[in-house]
């Protein structure tokens, strides 16, 4: 009754349109806020770690980047940096890139204040320079859970949010199997692709063997491994909204 009586008095119809839906994935590609993969004509692809470094798994991965030429870009937890600087060190004396993925890996809820998420941003940041001397600026939320405060803290503390292609979950933190985390990647590569592995896993992983036969076809096939801040310079250009 409400909404026919304002029709009758001749109010803007606008009054009851629909809220604009604000968290979903096109809103935000559209502002350049969050980044999952860089569409290309190049073939170009971004492997990436998250939750590490890891004393046993990290080395071994790179010695396979470094076997065949690839760079990539590690998401590191903060309390795991302060634990092996060393890695830290050594993924960027290699080429590779260092991102934040929080002080200790916290699963951001969608009402969590600001400032609760920009000080695990913070922290991170903080370690990985007394670690790097280097300043990040991705940032990749723990299990992928972003919303509106997530981003809108990442943009305060001058970070870019990246997630995965999702297509390229490799979902190898879950053990799912060698040759399903290989399928995964090689059956569904595109130019542009950002894929998510885990340099640190909890039990054994499966991420190193699943490597030694992703890295060499994809490089096979002609795809050169870039670090995501690469990709980005393929990214078109966006308009923001203001």
């Amino acid at each position: 009754m409400t909404l026919v009586l304002i029709a009758l008095l001749g109010f803007p119809q606008a009054y009851a349109a629909p809220r604009k839906q604000t968290n979903s994935r096109p809103y935000y590609e559209a502002r350049g806020e969050v980044v999952w993969e860089v569409p290309s004509e190049e073939k170009v692809i971004a492997l990436t770690f998250d939750d590490g470094p890891d004393e046993t798994d990290t080395p071994v991965i790179l010695d396979l980047l470094k076997q065949y030429e690839a760079k990539a870009t590690f998401f590191v937890v903060g309390k795991r940096v302060e634990q092996h600087p060393e890695l830290v060190k050594r993924e960027i004396a290699e080429g590779h890139e260092i991102a934040n993925h929080t002080y200790s890996h916290v699963y951001f809820k969608k009402n969590m204040p600001d400032s609760k998420i920009e000080d695990q941003l913070v922290k991170a940041e903080r370690v990985i320079a007394d670690a790097t001397g280097l300043r990040t600026r991705l940032f990749r939320p723990p299990g992928g859970y972003y919303s509106e405060n997530v981003v809108r803290a990442a943009k305060k503390a001058g970070y870019l949010v990246v997630m995965w292609s999702w297509h390229q979950d490799t979902e190898d933190w879950n053990t799912p199997g060698v040759n399903k985390i290989v399928n995964k990647v090689l059956n569904n590569a595109r130019n542009g692709d950002i894929v998510l592995f885990h340099d640190h896993v909890e039990g054994r992983t499966q991420t190193i063997e699943a490597l030694k036969r992703i890295l060499p076809e994809l490089k096979e096939r002609g795809y050169r491994f870039v670090t995501v801040t690469e990709l980005l310079s393929f990214r078109k250009s966006t308009t923001v909204e203001k």
